[in-house]
């Protein structure tokens, strides 16, 4: 079965929206998982304009599902200008001391507004495989944000990586568009194959849904989704437990 993990980004960003603890991070979390979800996701930024550090570490005490922090491994410190906001440690040394089931690195920059590309290690690559073994000697599941380019995904599996997880927004834009839906599914297809094929473990999101996800869910091999922003949104209208409980039959789960 397909796991979902839920990303938190999006509750945290309205709880920054004040001087609060409220909404709560960890209670919220605890939410997702009593109403099903199979796992966690944080994307902590240097800027901390979302989840901050601090919610990293709260969330590792209490989590007993997959805890997965998703980030850009060259991000290094950076020291906070705003009242009561932690520094911000650097990703690795931030993930090496959280030790989370899973570290997805993503290669953002500290101006996206969210990720949009994936690596390119035909010039990344040789920076990349050395953090690969050093989150795996920890003992530490490895994830790199790939698009569906067979050439690139067969690099990824050159730099020892766990899995992948595919960047799906050229599958949702055309989904939403109602345009070359059927070429932009076959290039996932495709990718998902090369990566099996290459014994990569195979993970997705960006802009996944409850109207696309069914679709894409039935692309043979896919392990884990990551949703946040369309599941929050939904929840404002649903409630938090039933959208769960919703992306979970989404994903052909009863």
């Amino acid at each position: 079965m397909i796991a979902l993990s839920v990303n938190l980004n999006k509750i945290a960003l309205i709880r920054n929206s004040r001087d609060t603890a409220n909404p709560d991070i960890p209670q919220h979390a605890q939410m997702c998982i009593d109403a099903g979800a199979d796992g966690i996701t944080v994307h902590p930024r240097p800027d901390q304009r979302h989840i901050r550090v601090r919610d990293c570490f709260e969330l590792a005490a209490m989590l007993a599902v997959e805890f997965n922090i998703e980030g850009n491994p060259m991000t290094g410190p950076r020291r906070s200008d705003r009242t009561g906001v932690d520094d911000y440690p650097g990703f690795m040394a931030l993930v090496k001391e959280i030790r989370p089931t899973q570290c997805t690195l993503v290669p953002d920059s500290d101006g996206q507004l969210t990720s949009d590309h994936g690596f390119d290690l035909r010039r990344d690559g040789e920076r990349i495989a050395p953090l690969v073994q050093e989150l795996q000697a920890l003992g530490i599941r490895t994830s790199l944000f790939m698009d569906p380019n067979p050439e690139q995904i067969l690099l990824a599996a050159q730099t020892g990586t766990d899995r992948i997880e595919l960047y799906t927004e050229t599958y949702a834009r055309a989904f939403r568009r109602g345009e070359n839906l059927d070429a932009a599914f076959q290039q996932f297809v495709r990718a998902a194959e090369v990566a099996v094929d290459a014994g990569l473990g195979l993970n997705a999101g960006h802009d996944l849904d409850l109207d696309n996800l069914p679709h894409f869910a039935t692309i043979s091999g896919l392990q884990e989704v990551s949703i946040g922003h369309a599941l929050i949104v939904d929840a404002i209208r649903m409630g938090l437990a039933s959208t769960v409980a919703a992306y979970q039959r989404a994903l052909g789960k009863s």
